[in-house]
């Protein structure tokens, strides 16, 4: 499991401590994005978690593909480093389905957590950094390294391009710390349009590339 983190050293224990209960997950790889804070050392204090730290921001996509080159496995699983109400058996249910064979990426949505995280997600249900999904179609999707906040999109247009199997599952009780929260209003407010302008970069840029040669299924 892949944690891409930026200055998360007061809310990344709690989802360490998720990730630690999963039974499913056999490998912990926080992604320290170039953090200013001590979420690097914060980190690799948990027992069995490796530390990729990297001296600079590369941005949300990038650090997920450096974590991804220091796994072999063959399915890789995502979750976001401040998330609220995580438990072992959230992470597994987003597991569980690949493993199984019953799709190719499985997406966790936040229901019944706080009122503005699943708002967010019923307008853009798709747009979850929880997730776990098989390898081939994560190095597959193109210029994910340069997608920063957008490389969900780019990982859903992937799928989509590969007539992958996609299915969404609800992680109760499971929020995310707002920017204004963490960063306080006004810095809050410019990280928040900065995201959307990445997610909107993304958008744009992949839907450049060549028309889908197969179908295409959510579940």
């Amino acid at each position: 499991m892949i944690i891409p983190a930026k200055d998360e050293e007061q809310r990344i224990g709690s989802v360490l401590r998720a990730a630690s209960a999963s039974k499913l997950a056999t490998e912990i790889i926080v992604v320290s994005d170039g953090s200013s804070d001590r979420t690097a050392e914060v980190a690799a204090k948990y027992p069995g978690v490796s530390v990729v730290k990297l001296a600079v921001n590369v941005g949300k996509g990038a650090a997920m593909a450096r974590g991804v080159a220091a796994t072999d496995a063959e399915i890789v699983t995502f979750v976001d480093a401040d998330l609220q109400g995580l438990t072992g058996n959230h992470i597994d249910q987003i597991i569980e389905p690949v493993i199984n064979d019953r799709c190719e990426v499985c997406i966790g949505i936040f229901r019944g957590g706080k009122f503005w995280s699943d708002t967010a997600q019923k307008f853009a249900p798709y747009i979850s950094g929880q997730r776990a999904m098989k390898r081939w179609i994560f190095e597959a999707t193109p210029d994910v390294s340069d997608m920063r906040f957008g490389v969900e999109y780019a990982l859903n247009h992937q799928a989509k391009r590969s007539r992958a199997r996609v299915l969404r599952v609800a992680i109760r009780g499971v929020s995310n710390f707002h920017k204004e929260k963490k960063l306080g209003i006004g810095k809050g407010i410019s990280a928040r349009y900065k995201m959307y302008q990445e997610i909107t970069q993304a958008v744009i840029k992949t839907r450049k590339k060549r028309k889908p040669q197969r179908g295409f299924r959510w579940k």
